[in-house]
């Protein structure tokens, strides 16, 4: 049987993630990308929502919604107030759309968009290597997105220890930051989160797991 990555190696020359995402959308690959992801995605979420405080409830922002279904699980939480998905593939927020019309989903791009508030915890799976200054983007959730003393939970497939993903610039044709574990610890320091707990999520035979990496930033909660 064919796998998911085995499918979506296509393409030789280097385009925007975001078309190619697009593209996935129409295929109907979103669905295969949520079934693959579930499994770390669970053990992030629930790492994340063990430290948040019991007694209140909390916002979130998935960052790379895709077709919104972390956004989806997240808004069936009781203590979750509200829950906005952002991503800058069109493909990806229409599917999301068309799928919970009554969701909060927005188009932008991940290093130029503010919410108007801060949150108490934002939520990003397999995003930050497609950026070309993922330290850029961290530093800007830990300024603008999350708030005081709020926290957020990163999950990425493609980092230089899992050899197996280190093909997948080539084969998908788009660009990846390529970094050690040490390398996107550092990151987060410098953007100013306060690391918590870093891990490999999902992790079993044959796959290296997700490098979770969860996160608060400094400052009493508001």
């Amino acid at each position: 049987m064919t796998s998911f990555f085995d499918s979506i190696r296509r393409h030789g020359n280097r385009r925007p993630a975001t078309e190619v995402f697009s593209e996935w959308a129409d295929a109907g690959r979103d669905v295969e990308m949520q079934n693959h992801h579930a499994p770390a995605v669970d053990e992030m979420l629930a790492a994340a929502l063990a430290v948040l405080p019991p007694t209140r409830g909390f916002t979130a922002i998935d960052a790379g919604c895709g077709n919104g279904w972390i956004v989806r699980r997240l808004r069936a939480l009781p203590a979750c107030e509200a829950a906005t998905g952002v991503d800058g593939s069109e493909g990806m927020i229409a599917k999301a759309r068309q799928i919970d019309p009554s969701g909060d989903y927005v188009l932008g791009d991940l290093m130029a968009w503010r919410p108007a508030r801060p949150v108490d915890l934002v939520v990003s799976m397999e995003v930050l290597y497609y950026m070309q200054d993922p330290t850029a983007l961290l530093r800007t959730m830990a300024t603008h997105w999350v708030k005081p003393g709020g926290h957020a939970v990163f999950g990425i497939d493609h980092y230089a220890e899992n050899r197996d993903s280190l093909t997948w610039p080539g084969d998908v044709g788009v660009h990846m930051t390529t970094w050690p574990e040490q390398r996107w610890f550092a990151a987060l320091d410098d953007a100013g989160f306060t690391r918590l707990r870093t891990w490999r999520a999902a992790a079993k035979p044959g796959h290296a797991g997700t490098l979770a990496m969860l996160v608060s930033t400094r400052g009493a909660r508001d």
